[in-house]
């Protein structure tokens, strides 16, 4: 049973001037382990979630307890350099509290492709679904090291991007739909070298109504 999460998941850090920081805990997944099989193993689904993010959320407090420290002492040296320690584990904990929501089996709808709106939106923008998935895949492939392919809503043009990040940098020049973790611990197991073979595949588990949902919530 995994330990269920203390509060309600939000994707905003606290500001650097807060003198109150917020604890932060695992997030539940929706799905067992194995839920996602054959596409994503158990065994690296219990290791991506257990492991990996947590350890990203027991960073993030440990660096968010660090810098209130330093704050209420006025070592102004000592919380710029906890910043990149913030970011790093603060984007781990919202990159990964997104995809899981991102993915899903597909007795409960994994794999089932856009629709509405948000196809209309995809298709206008890349002449088809296919089409799409083949640029998501190319750009996200190229990743050099670690990192993360984003499908991102542009609130100023009201349209659809994607988006490339290295390491676990959060995507904030956009609103994020839909992430795809090209980390190796998100597929090595499975998939050993052949980042395109698992990205090929992830596919068949995206959760097309979460992403339509968070696509609704940013036109707003």
């Amino acid at each position: 049973m995994l330990a269920r999460a203390t509060r309600r998941y939000s994707s905003k850090i606290p500001a650097m001037g807060s003198r109150s920081m917020s604890t932060y805990s695992l997030p539940d997944l929706k799905y067992d382990y194995s839920a996602l099989e054959p596409t994503v193993s158990a065994k690296i689904m219990e290791l991506h979630h257990s492991k990996h993010h947590n350890t990203y959320v027991t960073n993030l407090n440990a660096a968010l307890e660090a810098y209130a420290s330093a704050e209420a002492k006025g070592d102004v040296a000592k919380m710029i350099a906890l910043q990149g320690a913030i970011k790093f584990n603060g984007g781990g904990h919202v990159n990964h509290s997104i995809f899981w929501e991102n993915l899903a089996p597909a007795s409960a709808g994994g794999g089932e492709g856009p629709s509405g709106d948000l196809l209309a939106a995809i298709e206008a923008k890349w002449g088809s679904f296919d089409n799409f998935v083949k640029v998501f895949n190319a750009k996200t492939a190229a990743i050099q090291g670690s990192g993360w392919g984003w499908l991102g809503y542009n609130t100023e043009s009201k349209g659809l991007e994607i988006a490339c990040m290295g390491n676990q940098d959060p995507l904030t020049t956009l609103t994020p739909l839909l992430g795809v973790d090209v980390w190796e611990h998100a597929y090595y197991l499975d998939y050993l070298n052949a980042r395109p073979k698992y990205l090929e595949n992830i596919w068949k588990v995206v959760n097309w109504g979460d992403v339509s949902g968070r696509y609704e919530s940013a036109k707003k």
